[in-house]
């Protein structure tokens, strides 16, 4: 059994796929386990991900079912669960094994959002403010959890949008969550393409009507996923 396994969601990720997982390299030689869970990309992702992962599998589309499928087949005692647009800390398997040899069954990492907006900074502090108070963690923070942990609460949701904040809601009925300060990089491609403001106002109305008992696949079409 390995310590930890690396779970990538991805869809159309020819054109950046190689360097996310040649970023993962190093962790792989010590050990780590990395699986690229592919939702039907039609660039050649998957071809492109096999010689640098361990295992390529497909799913049906949608982050959670990803998820989901690459946790069934992980052998990690550990789970994390990363975007193909963030970067890891150097040597974040050796902090996550701390945390847990600790006793923490689950955490994520502080995040900073790369790009040339001035806002994204700002953005980044919010949601490290907002995620330490609420216990509530973005997969763009990385996600960790014991696979025994994740197993308890039945892994995520089958749902369309705000899989992240319904799983750490269930783990937060059972474990307080590890706010790492170590941070994670991510891109603010989605950010920068739609306007940074325009993002803002449309990612607070779907957490509010979530909150408030929305359907995630409409929240998931206002969002702007393809079905």
């Amino acid at each position: 059994m390995k310590a930890l396994s690396v779970i990538i969601p991805v869809l159309d990720e020819a054109a950046t796929i190689d360097a996310a997982l040649d970023r993962l390299q190093a962790l792989r030689a010590r050990g780590v386990e990395l699986i690229v869970v592919d939702g039907g990309s039609s660039d050649g992702t998957p071809d492109r991900a096999a010689a640098l992962a361990d295992m390529v599998i497909g799913a049906p589309r949608g982050r959670a079912h990803q998820m989901n499928a690459g946790a069934a087949q992980a052998s990690g005692r550990v789970l994390l669960f990363l975007h193909a647009d963030t970067v890891l800390p150097a040597g974040a398997d050796r902090i996550i094994a701390g945390v847990v040899s600790a006793g923490r069954q689950w955490g994520r990492f502080d995040v900073d959002i790369d790009g040339g907006h001035w806002m994204l900074p700002v953005i980044a502090a919010a949601m490290n403010r907002r995620s330490r108070f609420t216990g509530i963690a973005t997969g763009d923070q990385a996600i960790f959890v014991t696979r025994a942990a994740f197993d308890a609460v039945g892994g995520y949701p089958p749902i369309a949008l705000m899989e992240d904040i319904a799983l750490s809601r269930a783990l937060l009925r059972a474990h307080a969550p590890a706010c790492l300060r170590a941070r994670v990089h991510t891109s603010g491609r989605r950010w920068e393409r739609h306007g940074v403001w325009r993002t803002i106002w449309l990612m607070w109305r779907l957490r509010a009507a979530y909150r408030l008992g929305a359907d995630p696949a409409a929240l998931a079409r206002r969002y702007g996923y393809r079905p």
